[in-house]
């Protein structure tokens, strides 16, 4: 036998220890392979069957119902009603556009609807359902449901919805909902993961805004089984969210919807105080607009008209818009030059129609001046002079600083947009903002409420609340929440003498009820019901020396813009009262005749609870009185909605 040469015998130990070497290897590996899968199996077993559950099974959010909102009396001034809505899987309806076309042969649904949901499906996965329209009526869910053989992919779905059946009577305070956009979630400092879901609605404007987090609610939750690409493949359970609180107001919807109908066709806003709580009975504010447009998503057109009358009617004027006060200011001088000792009731100033101060002339309303006028008559006659000469012995700080304590230059806590702050203006102001001294002619047009001052008919309606009732009493508009009621706003004694403001009241009450009086022809005829009131009258114009030697242009022969705003405050009954009322008509001309006969309306129907006698008028008005009270009872029937934009 041949033996091996010794180069085969090396090779052969070389292969074997080759071999060696790589079967060691691979049994090492083995086995760290081994003990890996042992440590994952069996040590870390929960560890991961957890995170496959998690892979397997998703949890997603569901919307909570939102709070209701209601009048002071239980009326519902925001609900929520179903919204069915037909979506559509892209995966699951083949040819789409023709899946869409024979949808709309059976549903009336727009060519616009279409093509924004075909947009959106190109921006989703295929698997994610997509909205086509809301809104839906019964019968075209029916149609949908019967028909769904022949609509692959189309579902019809049901949810909530928020509705405002008051329409555009309430819709500058209770505001309404729409979907978040970017810029909502840009400003708000909110981590509610339910900011996050396609379409959800939250509040815009007015409580719907103020209250949001209240109203909102708490999200729930549903686990569904996906399958590896995402798609449902079946609900294992849900958890119901809790819904938002209900929100009862101190708005008595009656009220407000006379108030409302009183001001239609008016640029207008109206305020009443109950004087007992604080409570805020109506807050008017004309033209309206009838918020459901907004949730449901408005449309151009309409979205033009409102932004383009120039009356404004997106502007809540009762607590947004300021406007110089004019004469209803004129208890706030009286009041400081009281309280500062630098006045006798008694007194009489001479008024010979104007005043001169440092080469500058001053007129009184009165060409011909008022002669000599004590206090009772400087509110009587609205007597300019009378307020200049005051208003020069105690001084703008003086007087800034009462109208704060009035509730004039004061931000009222209120969950309200854009609640306006008004202003009193003072030394310090005019150094701070305008950079500049502070000149007597600035407190001089101050002390008749022109120049710099600034107030909104809910400070007005402060103001006069305050005067009548002795108290600090601060606007309420939420009455409770689930329930539970909130701090009144009654308020604590003013601290200005007693003996001062029943001065200053029987000076209203002589103003309202005196034939002589600024505010005569818009009295309460019932006795029981008396009214103190003051006019106000703004001017927004400078009158030139040449238009007072050639005669003043009146207001009715002016552009609507160039028109004296025309204000009225008043509370009732004298004896004992009960309610407190602000008016400020824009470019309404005359205090006296635009606002005063609007403001003793909605007054006598917060005192009667209702449409009062005619017997509460002057019989000289009764037979109108009752045209338009018929007027205004044919369009506050329940369920009216049309909007004062609409009517102006």
């Amino acid at each position: 036998m041949r033996r091996p040469t010794r180069d085969t015998l090396d090779s052969a130990r070389t292969i074997n220890r080759r071999t060696l070497v790589v079967g060691g290897l691979q049994v090492g590996m083995l086995g760290v392979l081994g003990l890996r899968m042992r440590s994952m199996q069996i040590e870390q077993a929960d560890k991961y069957r957890l995170l496959a559950d998690e892979n397997r099974i998703n949890i997603r959010l569901i919307p909570p119902a939102r709070g209701l909102i209601f009048d002071r009396n239980g009326v519902k001034l925001a609900t929520n009603e179903p919204n069915y809505r037909a979506v559509i899987v892209r995966e699951d309806a083949g040819d789409v556009e023709a899946v869409l076309r024979r949808l709309q042969d059976l549903v009336a649904i727009s060519d616009s609807d279409i093509a924004t949901a075909i947009e959106e499906m190109k921006r989703r996965s295929a698997f994610v359902p997509v909205t086509i329209s809301e809104r839906l009526s019964w019968e075209d869910v029916s149609r949908i449901s019967i028909n769904a053989p022949a609509l692959p992919g189309i579902t019809a779905e049901v949810g909530l919805s928020r509705h405002y059946p008051m329409g555009a009577d309430m819709a500058h305070v209770v505001g309404y909902v729409g979907p978040v956009s970017d810029y909502d979630l840009s400003r708000l400092d909110d981590q509610d993961p339910l900011l996050q879901i396609p379409r959800f609605q939250i509040g815009k404007t007015g409580v719907e805004n103020k209250l949001e987090r209240t109203l909102r609610g708490s999200a729930g939750t549903k686990r569904i089984e996906v399958n590896a690409l995402g798609r449902v493949m079946r609900e294992i359970d849900r958890q119901e969210g809790v819904p938002g609180s209900d929100v009862q107001l101190t708005i008595d919807s009656a009220l407000q919807g006379y108030a409302e109908a009183r001001l239609d066709g008016q640029s207008a806003g109206a305020i009443v105080i109950d004087l007992q709580s604080g409570d805020l009975r109506a807050v008017a504010s004309t033209p309206g607009f009838d918020p459901n447009l907004f949730v449901r998503g408005i449309s151009v057109s309409d979205w033009t008209a409102l932004n383009q009358n120039k009356f404004r009617p997106l502007a809540a004027k009762a607590v947004q818009g300021t406007y110089p006060p004019g004469s209803t200011f004129k208890m706030v001088t009286a009041l400081a030059a009281f309280e500062a000792g630098v006045l006798d009731p008694e007194e009489t100033i001479y008024c010979k129609g104007f005043t001169d101060i440092s080469g500058t002339r001053f007129h009184c309303w009165k060409a011909s001046g008022h002669g000599n006028v004590n206090f009772q008559d400087s509110l009587r006659f609205s007597c300019d002079s009378y307020y200049y000469e005051v208003g020069q012995r105690v001084g703008i700080d003086n007087i800034a600083a009462m109208a704060r304590r009035l509730g004039i230059g004061v931000k009222h806590d209120l969950p309200l947009s854009a609640v306006a702050e008004g202003l009193a203006p003072d030394k310090y102001w005019k150094s701070r903002v305008r950079a500049e001294s502070w000149r007597i002619g600035d407190t001089v047009n101050a002390a008749i409420g022109q120049g710099y001052v600034l107030a909104s008919p809910l400070q007005l309606a402060v103001m006069i609340s305050r005067i009548a009732s002795g108290r600090s009493i601060e606007p309420r508009l939420v009455r409770a929440i689930d329930g539970v009621e909130q701090p009144s706003g009654a308020g604590e004694t003013l601290g200005i003498n007693e003996n001062t403001l029943r001065r200053v009241r029987a000076a209203l009450d002589i103003t309202c009820n005196d034939p002589r009086g600024t505010a005569y022809g818009s009295r309460i005829a019932e006795a029981s019901m008396r009214m103190g009131a003051k006019t106000g009258t703004s001017q927004v114009r400078q009158i030139t020396a040449a238009e007072r030697a050639n005669g003043i242009t009146s207001n009715d022969q002016l552009p609507w813009e160039q028109r004296d705003h025309a204000l009225f405050v008043c509370f009732a009954p004298v004896e004992a009262p009960k309610f407190a009322v602000a008016v400020v008509v824009e470019h309404g001309g005359g205090g006296s005749t635009a606002a005063g006969p609007l403001a003793r309306d909605i007054m006598l129907q917060a005192l009667y609870d209702g449409p009062p006698p005619l017997t509460a008028y002057p019989s000289h008005l009764r037979r109108g009185i009752a045209a338009q009270q018929e007027h205004i009872r044919n369009r506050t029937v329940p369920g009216a909605t049309a909007t004062s934009a609409d009517q102006a």
